[in-house]
């Protein structure tokens, strides 16, 4: 975990201080709305569709069990006894009153947390690897990098009011676990000739209403010209984004319109007036940082754990959780756990404050007092040893965060939506729920294997429904809510987005279309091995479209509205 200094607490203590004066003015009527809005923003501060909801920024995914203790005191306090972790592996508070907002970051900040830049037309939350540090593929860890974008970001006078949000995500490994085509900027850890680091540049990603992958803007960047390099793309994206329209100001417009040649040219020639100034990152920053994170005092074990896998043998629920659950590590003896917010019954990502503070113990108890939110909404135990994943299983179980579904069907990322969000056009949560019930057998959903399904109650795409294997995205059509299907979509080194299979369903039918395409699945896979999403590449999605729309009465054709793509 990083440390703050006492530059970093104090920042975050001044301005919780100022905002607290900012909403003191506003509730006093010395400050209109209109003034209030982009304050509030910078502070992570929304008005949703029944109250404020508050967002937290994670630093690239990273707490302590302090932290989350903290939250879940502040859930009871000044929420409804809840949060929800989001994609950005931020945390929400989707209750708080207004006028208890200050007290609420006075809260976090003396826990070394706050929610300054999670909103507004800023550079946002930089995002890694729930595995960064620990993953055995890792060429570097995205950790220290992360943090040094952090510090350069923050209150950086230049990118405060850019076109649009900015969002950055860094990969140390490359499985590329951070979805980092899919963001404004995505870094991507390498080696060059002669065992440097440096970082593959891709710009122009994003989701949204016109989805779009990264396009690389430098093959290689040696570290030391991080920023000097970052300052130069938002600094022409700043001169030339659209600010003229909401709807085209992010980077990917002037990227596209521009052609990533140009727009290179453009970031080359800004970075000539800055490369080797004073914005080169120097070594001894590096070690600065690094310094400051604490690191587990690993003790040295065996390879494989007796107990273990003599549980796996014993028990078959325990051995399909250590499948799907547990993941390996770069220090032998150890092992990474999920803990998953997908229980069926229970919105992805919400996880209520008694079980924040079970889990924080468990942190302790099972490793070194530290946890991961990754970007799939779930929760992760770093540090846990092999020797003891069977005495931690069934507290899990207890607290119903074993649900063995990495990576499965029914382990649904899903944005709010309709339930709590102004902007969405269609409920998400409770779509979520009936494919979790539809797919409830954990032998079925096993032999179905690897499968990422994505929902998003909007255009928007706060579900990452494009990039899903299989996406659902929540459209508005008279009034009615609607959901449109996608497949083929995935994240990773060859990212790519999903295609509309074909008229949007009611959300009546939408559990049948998701078993239709499964069923389409298993009848043409060629292997247990092949993944939905790759027989979705080798075949095409006709099969798969004609499988949802064949009409078995065609007397009685269910109601579909077509929509227009994206």
């Amino acid at each position: 975990m990083y440390q703050y200094d006492e530059i970093d607490q104090r920042m975050v203590d001044e301005r919780v201080a100022q905002f607290r004066d900012q909403t003191r003015r506003h509730l006093a009527g010395e400050l209109s709305a209109e003034d209030f809005l982009p304050l509030r923003l910078q502070n992570g501060l929304y008005l949703q569709r029944h109250a404020p909801m508050l967002r937290v920024a994670i630093p690239y995914g990273m707490l302590a069990a302090r932290q989350l203790r903290a939250l879940a005191a502040i859930a009871r306090r000044f929420d409804r006894g809840y949060a929800h972790f989001s994609t950005r592996q931020n945390l929400q508070f989707n209750w708080p009153r207004l006028a208890d907002v200050p007290d609420i970051l006075g809260e976090l900040a003396k826990v070394q947390l706050h929610a300054i830049q999670t909103s507004g037309n800023c550079v946002r939350n930089t995002t890694t690897d729930h595995f960064a540090g620990i993953a055995p593929d890792e060429i570097v860890d995205p950790r220290v990098w992360c943090e040094l974008i952090r510090q350069w970001s923050t209150f950086h006078p230049e990118f405060a009011f850019l076109p649009r949000k900015f969002k950055i995500a860094v990969s140390g490994s490359p499985a590329d676990r951070a979805a980092t085509a899919v963001h404004d900027i995505g870094l991507h850890a390498l080696r060059g000739a002669d065992g440097a680091i440096g970082f593959r540049v891709l710009v122009g990603g994003g989701l949204g209403r016109a989805p779009a992958i990264g396009r690389i803007v430098r093959e290689f960047l040696p570290w030391p010209h991080l920023l000097t390099y970052l300052d130069a793309i938002l600094r022409v994206y700043n001169r030339h984004g659209r600010r003229d329209n909401k709807q085209k100001a992010r980077i990917k417009f002037q990227v596209r319109e521009a052609g990533i040649a140009a727009f290179a040219a453009q970031v080359e020639a800004e970075w000539a007036l800055l490369r080797d100034g004073p914005g080169t990152v120097p070594a001894q920053e590096i070690e600065r940082i690094a310094a400051r994170f604490t690191t587990p005092g690993y003790p040295r074990l065996r390879a494989t754990s007796a107990a273990h896998e003599a549980a796996q043998r014993a028990q078959p629920d325990y051995a399909r959780w250590a499948q799907r659950n547990v993941h390996p590590h770069r220090v032998a003896g150890h092992a990474a756990v999920t803990l998953s917010l997908k229980r069926p019954g229970t919105p992805p990502g919400d996880l209520d404050a008694d079980r924040m503070d079970a889990v924080a113990e468990l942190s302790e108890r099972f490793g070194y007092g530290e946890l991961r939110v990754t970007h799939e909404q779930n929760l992760l135990l770093p540090d846990v040893r092999l020797d003891d994943l069977p005495a931690l299983w069934p507290r899990l179980r207890d607290l119903g965060l074993a649900t063995p579904n990495a990576g499965l069907l029914t382990n649904v990322i899903c944005c709010p939506g309709g339930d709590y969000c102004a902007l969405a056009n269609a409920a998400s949560i409770p779509v979520a729920a009936a494919i979790q019930q539809r797919f409830s057998d954990p032998a079925v959903e096993h032999d179905i294997g690897e499968l990422d399904l994505n929902v998003s109650g909007c255009i928007n795409a706060c579900g990452h429904h494009h990039v899903g294997h299989i996406g659902i995205l929540g459209v508005g059509k008279g009034g009615d809510e609607w959901y449109q299907v996608t497949i083929g979509g995935h994240q990773g080194p060859r990212a790519a987005l999903g295609n509309i299979i074909g008229p949007s369903l009611s959300r009546a039918e939408v559990p049948d279309a998701i078993e239709r395409l499964v069923d389409c699945y298993l009848a043409h896979r060629e292997s247990s091995d092949e993944r939905f999403v790759d027989v979705v590449h080798r075949i095409g999605i006709q099969p798969f479209k004609d499988h949802v729309y064949a009409d078995p009465d065609p007397a009685s054709p269910p109601g579909r509205e077509p929509v227009a793509p994206g």
